[in-house]
């Protein structure tokens, strides 16, 4: 995997490519063509979209260092097809395969996934299901699902959705946010991250990339990845949080760093 060394590639006008997954559904998302053979594709975390500014940032980065990148909308969200779901953990992997073999069908060699929040688990889900990829980012992903969903949908959440069949999360107005559904709570509490990681081949290269003071996912979320995960590289940004909010530059710096040495070992 070849990087150039210049890093005064011009930023390239992203083009917008539709892609069908396996459910019928099209999948919107912008290709950042550099003409480079090799391209990362980059997966956006919960309602969230592509243009998410961590996907921003790390397309416009690789593109600086002549990278192609794909940023796209999950199935129900963003200006994808599809209905929202709370869970959706394996079907976005999914998702996730249909983009890859689009690219693969038009002869693109893909690099790297990379995936930030819920999209960290995504393409670990990815790699622990297809083994055909060889460099997956875990970008402030969450080790246990069962953890932080309290905190979005309130306490004895179990209770509720069995009393009522869903529990809507509202905003500070009252105005409903997305509802989740017994359901879609199931397919998450269901989803074994932990159980997925055993099974990421081992030449595949995982490198999980953490903020220290991340007020969403807790830092020994990365660290318990770092104990699972056979051929695993840790990296903590200090002071960063669960968005990066004030370190967009330098988790595009780390990303291009492990993605060079990479490069190096092929």
């Amino acid at each position: 995997m070849a990087l150039p060394l210049s890093s005064q590639n011009p930023v390239v006008e992203p083009q917008k490519v539709i892609i069908s997954n396996k459910h019928g559904e099209k999948l919107v998302g912008l290709l950042h063509d550099t003409g480079s053979n090799e391209i990362v594709i980059l997966c956006h975390g919960f309602r969230s979209t592509k243009e998410n500014a961590t996907m921003v940032n790390l397309a416009n980065a690789l593109g600086k260092e002549g990278t192609s990148s794909f940023r796209f909308d999950f199935s129900g969200n963003g200006e994808s097809e599809g209905s929202f779901a709370y869970g959706n953990y394996w079907r976005e992997a999914d998702d996730l395969h249909a983009v890859m073999e689009h690219f693969r069908g038009a002869s693109r060699a893909i690099s790297a996934i990379l995936g930030h929040s819920k999209g960290g688990d995504v393409v670990l889900l990815y790699a622990s299901k297809y083994h055909d990829i060889s460099t997956v980012f875990n970008i402030s992903g969450r080790y246990d699902l069962k953890r932080g969903i309290e905190e979005r949908i309130g306490k004895d959440f179990m209770e509720k959705i069995k009393q009522d069949g869903f529990i809507d999360v509202k905003n500070r107005t009252g105005s409903v946010i997305y509802r989740v559904t017994e359901e879609s709570l199931m397919d998450r509490l269901n989803t074994d991250i932990h159980k997925a990681c055993l099974v990421i081949n081992k030449d595949c290269r995982v490198v999980t990339i953490h903020g220290s003071a991340d007020e969403i996912i807790p830092l020994e979320d990365a660290l318990e990845f770092a104990k699972i995960i056979p051929n695993h590289s840790l990296h903590i940004i200090e002071g960063a949080n669960h968005s990066y909010t004030s370190h967009q530059t330098e988790l595009a710096s780390v990303v291009l760093k492990f993605m060079k040495a990479t490069s190096q070992q092929d």
